[in-house]
């Protein structure tokens, strides 16, 4: 069974940085056959895609966080990263690991039903 474990969140001032790291568990080796991504909730809002990485490693952001994110695939580690820096107020939310195998295949990389393996979050909450 596969098992994604957030880690990584924190409280942090505007403009600065943390990284967050989703542990892989169950399947070691398999994040190349893995579509992956990133999403969050701010409190009263609904849960949104930030960040995906597929097969390929190709990558795709949501237009608020472009420039400042980056989403990567550590197969040393067995962990998939977001790397957050210049943070805003508004980028205050939980943060969900999510996954599941084989390619997007020019799917929509924001489709939550594309992914059926989700980690428990981690929060991040940026003061001004």
């Amino acid at each position: 069974q596969l098992q994604l474990v957030e880690s990584g969140g924190g409280s942090v001032q505007a403009g600065g940085s943390l990284r967050l790291s989703c542990a892989v568990f169950g399947y070691t080796n398999y994040m190349n056959m893995m579509r992956m991504a990133w999403f969050r909730r701010a409190s009263g809002k609904e849960r949104e895609g930030v960040a995906g990485i597929d097969t390929d490693d190709s990558t795709n952001y949501a237009d608020s966080v472009k420039g400042r994110f980056t989403i990567s695939k550590d197969y040393a580690e067995n962990n998939l990263i977001l790397q957050l820096n210049s943070l805003k107020p508004e980028d205050t939310a939980m943060y969900y690991c999510a996954a599941d195998f084989r390619s997007l295949d020019g799917g929509n990389w924001r489709n939550e039903w594309r992914y059926n393996y989700w980690g428990q979050g981690t929060q991040v909450t940026v003061s001004s």
